[in-house]
């Protein structure tokens, strides 16, 4: 028995670069090489990136992965275990793993369970692998597999009776919030029974609306941590095996994330991901002197810098004077470029010119409509000029219940609350203020009761629940999937509770028009939630 150090590259691909990627993965491995590592592996679909989508259906990805073999060929005295698209000669498709060292694939693996719920969709694309891969190094014996492939209890069975010691797992694991710690204790107790070593190697960075938390670790037989990566940061990280111990050695833990920090850190990295790699210069969103857009300026500005953020309060009469001053005030707190654009001309201008059509039709939503999309538009035009990439600032709270303007405030290319209630928004504003010398969102907007300043004294409240009810409504609805009736059990109005899922309901059409948003719960307004825009279906039970 021999001692060995593995590098768990917590690695960021570009999706659909192979070039690319192949290149990081070669600097990754011989900067794990410099380090004395002896093994070094990279998450799941590492070469293309996960999820490629329908990139995976090309004609060209064949020759472009035989380019990544010949580029990763290069690396020397260091085994790479990496993720790749296997395309065999019978025409089907894997989810794989290549193990190589010197320029030799040493063996193959194709993944054995494809996830097809929720965000997952692997069975469009891949074909079930059917064998185990199991290697000796360095006198002990690995086993790979990757992602889903763990959470199956029979798969990891059978590993484990071909006296494996440590099993090998590339995963590209999309967070929520609560995941990463499920994981770890899923883990440990899997470790436990099985009696297996695990190197779990996840990826991390946001990839459009899905964010990867990497928090990659090391489990010992015991079920103990010996490893833990900290989440939402690329990087590698070493985990080294005592032979005379038989075990791997104990590294110090990264602090743990509270919730609030969690879900922070994960919109930070969801904004900066998105608008680089879409290749925007910087971001421009509408400050309003409220919660949301105050939260969304504070994430962008960690995100990107603020010297790549602009942010515009657009008034009209309504707009108090408490909300400029505090847009102001926070624009400068964060050192960000900040303008002012009266927009009274342009709606008047808009009701001057529907007037023929409207006559004395009393005043209604259409009014406060147009205010928001002469916002809209100011933001649009603005983009169109400068190439910056709009924010959306609405929450899912609103979004949920369609209290958001299509071609108004909806306007953008990257909804950053997208996925956050509102009483989760008002908590992320006191943490961000939380970890500054001094608060960068004023606190009169976190005490101020929300409104959307379209009507006279308006206020959120007005039209929709208190946001804790409203909230919880929705979440029974939208993430826990309850009927009305049970929703009603639960001790709610019956009338509010009726009128948030007919409004959820309906609404279905607005959201699909809004832009995508970073995905924290397990439910979001996304990929893993799809109703038909028109249906007959009665929520009652």
């Amino acid at each position: 028995m021999k001692s060995f150090k593995i590098a768990l590259a917590q690695f960021s691909p570009h999706i659909g670069n192979l070039e690319a990627n192949a290149l990081k993965m070669v600097e990754q491995a011989n900067e794990a090489k410099k380090q004395n590592a002896d093994l070094i592996i990279f998450p799941e679909l590492s070469s293309i990136g996960y999820p490629a989508e329908d990139l995976l259906l090309r004609p060209s990805l064949t020759k472009r992965t035989q380019q990544v073999f010949e580029q990763l060929k290069t690396v020397k005295d260091i085994v790479m275990v990496f993720g790749f698209v296997n395309q065999t000669e019978d025409g089907q498709r894997y989810n794989a793993a290549a193990v190589m060292k010197d320029g030799q694939v040493l063996g193959v693996y194709n993944k054995q369970n494809l996830p097809n719920y929720s965000v997952f969709d692997e069975k469009r694309y891949f074909t079930e692998g059917h064998q185990h891969l199991v290697f000796e190094y360095l006198e002990h014996k690995f086993g790979v597999l990757i992602c889903e492939d763990v959470w199956s209890l029979s798969t990891v069975q059978q590993l484990a009776q071909l006296n494996v010691e440590t099993a090998l797992i590339l995963n590209a694991s999309p967070y929520e919030v609560g995941k990463p710690q499920h994981r770890i204790e899923t883990m440990s107790a899997l470790a436990k029974q099985m009696n297996l070593n695990l190197v779990y190697v996840n990826q991390v960075g946001g990839q459009d609306d899905l964010i990867f938390d990497g928090t990659s670790f090391v489990i010992a037989k015991d079920g103990s941590i010996t490893l833990q990566a900290e989440s939402f940061k690329e990087a590698l990280y070493f985990a080294e095996y005592e032979a005379e111990q038989q075990a791997f050695k104990v590294n110090a833990l990264p602090p743990a994330l509270d919730t609030m920090a969690e879900i922070y850190q994960s919109l930070v990295m969801a904004t900066r991901d998105y608008v680089q790699r879409s290749g925007f210069p910087g971001v421009i969103l509408g400050l309003s002197g409220g919660i949301d857009s105050a939260l969304t300026l504070a994430i962008a500005a960690d995100a990107i810098g603020a010297d790549k953020v602009q942010a515009v309060m657009m008034p009209y009469t309504y707009t108090a004077q408490i909300s400029v001053e505090d847009a102001a005030e926070q624009a400068k707190s964060m050192g960000v470029t900040f303008g002012i654009a009266e927009i009274n001309p342009i709606v008047n201008s808009f009701m001057q010119t529907l007037y023929p059509f409207f006559g004395n039709s009393p005043a209604d939503a259409t009014e406060e409509n147009l205010q928001a999309r002469a916002r809209g538009t100011l933001l649009m035009g603005l983009s169109n000029k400068f190439g910056n990439l709009v924010l959306s600032t609405g929450n899912k709270s609103e979004l949920a219940v369609g209290y958001c303007t299509l071609y108004g405030d909806m306007v953008g290319g990257f909804a950053v609350l997208k996925d956050v209630y509102k009483t989760i928004v008002f908590e992320l504003a006191k943490y961000r203020n939380s970890i500054s010398d001094k608060p960068v969102i004023p606190e009169r907007v976190i005490t101020r009761p929300p409104s959307a300043e379209l009507r006279p004294d308006q206020k959120d409240q007005d039209s929709l629940p208190p946001y804790d009810v409203l909230d919880a409504i929705l979440y029974a609805y939208i993430e826990e999937d309850m009927s009305q009736d049970d929703i009603i059990a639960k001790g709610f109005d019956a009338e509010v509770v009726a009128k948030v899922i007919r409004l959820v309901d309906f609404n279905e059409y607005k959201r699909r028009q809004g832009a995508i948003g970073p995905r924290i719960s397990s439910r979001a307004f996304s990929r893993e939630r799809r109703y038909p825009i028109v249906n007959g279906w009665k929520a009652g039970v």
